[in-house]
């Protein structure tokens, strides 16, 4: 047998909304399609008894365990859920409204045969609904839907951090750091916070010294874009709560490794960025200068929401933050945007 087939790989998946039924049946899907077959697929719900119910019955019968989140509302406690129930060496982590290639999950495995590897990331194309990507949407802004961005290293590359709706941890690594922090990421529809990811990987990195995070651009997950998400004003309320969430970070680890990565993309990609929308519109070619004036309006909103979070806790601790442990003792029941 390879060492993929020994590999016991649990995949969990978060939902919280009946909105997304279609999308939940297709992630799960894609997940019990993958040629290396998942040891496990834990459905996690976020504090929805009606979704809860219909998913049991839905799945009622099969290899795919539904499960209420355990902790506090949010995607962070919703993993932490599905990583105490797990039951494999690795955990890997898919959006409730993507699905995943064939080979997503042999990908991860593969990686994992370097022992100091104690995570894997993949690529996220996006998906957009109104059927092509919007004209003034910058390729360097598209963390912003989730989806891997113009900047991140290519191939099988060495990362700070991975993205976690495409991601993947040995099961060890959150015995070493703990489980992802509440207070950073998602929270049902409140504001669209992210980073909880990040703050983990750089966590973990403090914790265990020479600890390899990858992304390999093979492991690809399809992530659809709302249209919703598609617009303007989403793309600048992304922007800030992206400031307030790596405002959180850097009071968790410190402001040199949270925002190492970011000097390098303030300071390289986006300006290469922004000069490239500048030459398509002196040029004539459409898209241009909205793709510019993006990028200026990104930076600039996302720095405003750092600022104002790094104001209000000035003085204080990690206010709204809290790494919880994901052991199967810490429950009785057994989810940064840069990488």
């Amino acid at each position: 047998m390879t060492h993929e087939d020994l590999l016991r790989v649990s995949v969990v998946v978060c939902a919280y909304t009946e909105d997304r039924w279609e999308d939940i049946l297709a992630a799960v899907a894609s997940v019990r399609a993958q040629r290396l077959a998942a040891h496990e697929v834990l459905l996690v719900v976020d504090h929805n008894p009606v979704l809860l119910a219909r998913l049991t019955r839905r799945y009622e019968g099969t290899a795919v365990r539904v499960l209420p989140n355990a902790g506090p509302r949010g995607l962070s406690a919703g993993r932490n859920t599905g990583i105490s129930a797990s039951r494999g060496e690795v955990v890997a982590f898919l959006d409730d409204d993507a699905v995943a290639e064939r080979d997503w999950l042999h990908w991860f495995a593969d990686a994992y045969r370097d022992p100091l590897v104690m995570g894997v990331g993949g690529r996220t194309r996006p998906v957009w609904a109104s059927g092509r990507r919007p004209g003034w949407f910058p390729e360097e802004f598209d963390w912003v839907v989730g989806a891997s961005y113009r900047g991140q290293p290519a191939g099988r590359a060495r990362v700070r951090n991975v993205l976690g709706g495409n991601a993947s941890f040995r099961r060890i690594a959150f015995d070493i750091a703990g489980g992802f922090a509440t207070g950073i990421g998602r929270d049902g529809d409140r504001r669209p916070l992210g980073c909880e990811e990040t703050e983990f990987c750089i966590r973990l990195a403090q914790a265990k010294p020479g600890s390899v995070l990858l992304v390999d651009d093979r492991a690809v997950i399809w992530h659809r874009v709302p249209e919703a998400r598609e617009r303007f004003g989403y793309f600048r309320t992304r922007c800030y709560a992206e400031g307030l969430s790596k405002a959180l970070v850097t009071r968790s680890v410190g402001t040199d490794a949270g925002l190492e990565t970011e000097r390098r993309y303030a300071t390289r990609v986006l300006p290469a960025g922004a000069a490239r929308g500048l030459r398509d519109a002196l040029r004539g070619r459409p898209g241009g200068a909205g793709r510019a004036g993006a990028i200026v309006a990104g930076v600039a909103t996302t720095a405003a929401g750092y600022a104002v979070a790094r104001f209000r806790t000035r003085g204080g601790g990690r206010p709204g933050m809290r790494p919880t442990a994901a052991s199967p003792s810490d429950h009785d029941a057994p989810g940064g945007a840069l990488a």
